[in-house]
């Protein structure tokens, strides 16, 4: 009985060393590596004050670049680029009203300022021409068409201006 309860002792001693031992290395690992993440998230917040989410590395730095260029007086908070399905999906949400005959690679929400992009219609060449025209939205806080085109005019004259001078 004595031995039994012996080997009892010896196996939660040497179970409480590793259960301490365990504790001690995920507690110390996982802290350090919290603060590293930490770090990291840190150093690679965006300082524009926006977010661009489901971009490829190039779409966002296009998109960065020529926000940058056009230096709008209200930037969005979120660029958002969707699939398709789910690109048609937040119009429907959003009651996105398209003018017949037109159609839309991008729409702007107003209250959230998040400029939505269909990632499967994008294209790198016009994406400054409507990006301004979106952000010509934001600028006017107008879900008017013209307005938001009267607002455009000058960003595009700025990527306009970019392009002529090869800093684009």
């Amino acid at each position: 009985m004595e031995l039994a309860i012996a080997a009892l002792r010896v196996a939660a001693f040497f179970l409480g060393l590793g259960f301490v031992q365990v504790c001690w290395g995920q507690t110390d690992e996982i802290a350090k590596l919290g603060r590293a993440e930490e770090a990291k998230t840190e150093l690679t917040a965006p300082s524009s004050g926006y977010v661009v989410f489901g971009a490829t590395a190039q779409q966002e730095a296009l998109v960065r670049g020529q926000i940058r260029i056009m230096r709008p007086a209200v930037l969005p908070l979120r660029v958002v680029f969707v699939p398709h399905w789910k690109y048609i999906d937040n119009t429907r949400i959003f009651h996105l009203h398209v003018p017949a005959g037109y159609t839309s690679a991008m729409f702007s929400h107003l209250t959230s300022r998040t400029v939505f992009i269909d990632a499967d219609r994008y294209f790198d060449e016009t994406l400054g021409y409507w990006l301004a025209h979106e952000l010509g939205h934001l600028a006017t806080n107008s879900a008017k068409e013209q307005e938001a085109e009267r607002a455009a005019k000058e960003l595009r004259n700025r990527l306009k201006e970019a392009a002529k001078q090869g800093s684009m």
